[in-house]
């Protein structure tokens, strides 16, 4: 039988262990590259300069050198070329493949554990070992623990959001001369005309804050171009007739020109305004900001040095922070509660449940999802269990709140996909063909038949317990117990 003929024979529940079989395959495989290129590495860990005969360094004999960060050992340079030819691949490339597998093994060591359990993307764990690669021995660990601990069911663009975060915590420091590099290479310029186009590029290095400030002032002059297109007209008659047949890119190309131009755009904002057309008052007189930071309550008591992330922009500095908004009008709000409930009895969600799931949750909720939830991001809140218009009250609140981007919360609504939230920020998802996962902060957890029905039925469990041994009863909830299913969450 040929693997095409098995393929076909399979069903759609074939099809998906199959699927299941194949990537712990791809991740074994990949694994065993990484041991190979270490037994390489080992292999020619001797100085050759040593050896009898040695042509020196200086007439382009061999010598070794640090392929991987502080506290690898030292390769043959020479050595590479030879393994290049066995794998295949450039000698630039085994010589990053080789320090990467020399970090993971000698500067992340739990993290090198988790892959090769392979319980985690190689890639993920390479691109940390480089991330990390200019922090000093005795400071990687931080990263390697926060690492270790994600990795294994976080989609990686939170892991190497993570990974940022601690590269930067580890040495604050390093990190803070780092940036006033950066500062000194900040610049804008303008090229040469572009033929046969007639057009130029402008390309700026600024910071931050001056970007997302820049950014969000070319929106609203757009929105204001879009509510008044006869004041762009007449400072540009050689538009379309219609506005619509320009995409926003080009009139934020249009708004960006304007930008020089201070005055027309103050008329610009009177002219929308006139036409009852909001606008937001970023875009006038005063600049007003919201900036959520996340902090860690040591952070908070001044026992950290951890750096605080930025919705958007990701970890900053204090100092970074400062600068953001230094030009702004600054209102700090009383730190949000994250133990506080709320339910209503209507369809719609409030704000204050909205808020808080999102930053209890820190990303979309649905499986291996790797949206990152924003205040401003365009998620939808999902009753895991179904709104019913002549159900009881208090349907809505933060015991029944999913959030999904529209994709998941179309795929959850029309394919059959079953979840219950078992406490604030977990749920327990079932696909149309019954696989088990189990999402919450920390990541995408698989979970077997026999672990998914202990979580379901955790209160059930719990009353029985409490039957035999003469206790009574403990209160139960409607979405379940979070000591309960949390003893039983698997590893």
């Amino acid at each position: 039988m040929s693997r095409e003929d098995a393929i076909d024979d399979l069903d759609a529940s074939g099809v998906l262990a199959a699927s299941g079989a194949t990537r712990s395959a791809r991740l074994a495989a990949q694994v065993r590259d990484l041991e190979l290129v270490l037994a390489w590495a080992d292999l020619h860990s001797s100085d050759p300069q040593a050896e009898p005969g040695a042509v020196p360094v200086r007439y382009g004999g061999d010598r070794l050198v640090l392929l991987g960060g502080d506290g690898t050992p030292r390769v043959q340079d020479l050595c590479v070329h030879e393994l290049a030819i066995a794998r295949q691949t450039h000698p630039a490339a085994t010589r990053a493949t080789i320090g990467d597998a020399l970090d993971l093994r000698h500067r992340l060591p739990l993290t090198w554990a988790v892959v090769q359990d392979l319980g985690c993307e190689v890639w993920v764990a390479t691109k940390v070992a480089r991330m990390s690669r200019d922090l000093d021995r005795d400071r990687v660990g931080l990263v390697d623990a926060a690492v270790a601990q994600a990795i294994g069911g976080t989609a990686p663009g939170r892991v190497l959001a993570l990974a940022e975060g601690k590269v930067v915590e580890a040495d604050s420091a390093a990190h803070a001369a780092r940036l006033e590099e950066e500062r000194r290479r900040t610049g804008v310029w303008a090229g040469r005309t572009d033929t046969p186009s007639g057009t130029r590029t402008v390309v700026a290095r600024v910071t931050p804050g001056d970007a997302a400030w820049v950014d969000g002032v070319l929106e609203r002059i757009v929105d204001a171009f879009l509510a008044r297109p006869d004041v762009l007209r007449d400072h540009h008659p050689d538009l379309p007739a219609d506005i619509d047949d320009l995409s926003r890119q080009q009139l934020r190309a249009i708004a960006f020109g304007w930008l020089a131009r201070p005055e027309d755009v103050r008329d610009l904002f009177a002219a929308a305004q006139e036409a009852s057309v909001t606008v937001p008052r970023t875009a006038r007189s005063g600049q007003r900001v919201v900036v959520y930071l996340h902090l860690h309550e040591s952070a908070v008591l001044g026992a950290s040095t951890a750096p605080a992330r930025v919705e958007g922009l990701g970890p900053m500095l204090l100092e970074q922070v400062t600068r953001l908004v230094a030009h702004a009008e600054v209102v700090v709000k009383p730190v949000i509660d994250l133990e506080e409930h709320t339910a209503v009895d209507a369809y719609e969600f409030p704000a204050a449940v909205t808020e808080r799931t999102r930053l209890r949750c820190v990303g979309d909720t649905f499986p291996h999802a790797v949206g990152t939830l924003t205040m401003s991001g365009r998620y939808d809140d999902d009753h895991p269990v179904p709104y019913d218009g002549n159900g009881p009250p208090g349907q809505t609140g933060d015991h029944n709140d999913a959030p999904l981007s529209r994709s998941h919360h179309r795929a959850k609504t029309h394919r059959g996909y079953r979840v219950r939230q078992l406490d604030d920020a977990t749920y327990l998802w079932t696909s149309p063909h019954g696989l088990h996962r189990l999402v919450d902060p920390t990541g995408t957890h698989a979970v077997d038949d026999a672990d998914a029905w202990r979580m379901t039925h955790a209160d059930v469990i719990l009353a029985a317990l409490d039957r035999v041994s003469g206790q009574p009863p403990k209160a139960a909830t409607e979405t379940g117990s979070q000591a309960s299913h949390s003893a039983i969450r698997p590893a």
